[in-house]
């Protein structure tokens, strides 16, 4: 895993972060890419839950006319998940508490 000097972003294997296209990016902006290995989604089981939770919450739940309609819509899930909604892993206590 890089150091902590290092940006890193951890993905699976998908597609999406395989791509020539991920990789510049990631190359543009020195950040190093630390892929879980195939086969093992629990190696990054934070994201994927959350993944999963944004997916069946909003994405599979709306229909969006516009990309700016879906990122409004995505932007009010991230503030109701982060400081309304408690987590039972933080104690019942939303993420913005669980930090203060």
């Amino acid at each position: 895993f890089p150091s902590h000097d290092t940006s890193a972003i951890r993905t699976d294997n998908g597609p999406e972060f395989t791509s020539k296209v991920f990789q510049n990016w990631l190359h543009e902006r020195k950040i190093c890419w630390s892929p879980i290995e195939k086969g093992k989604p629990q190696q990054n089981g934070i994201i994927e839950r959350f993944n999963r939770t944004v997916r069946e919450a909003v994405l599979d739940a709306c229909l969006f006319p516009t990309l700016q309609d879906a990122q409004n819509e995505c932007d009010a899930f991230i503030a109701e998940y982060n400081e309304v909604r408690p987590h039972q892993a933080l104690n019942y206590k939303t993420p913005k508490e669980y930090a203060a």
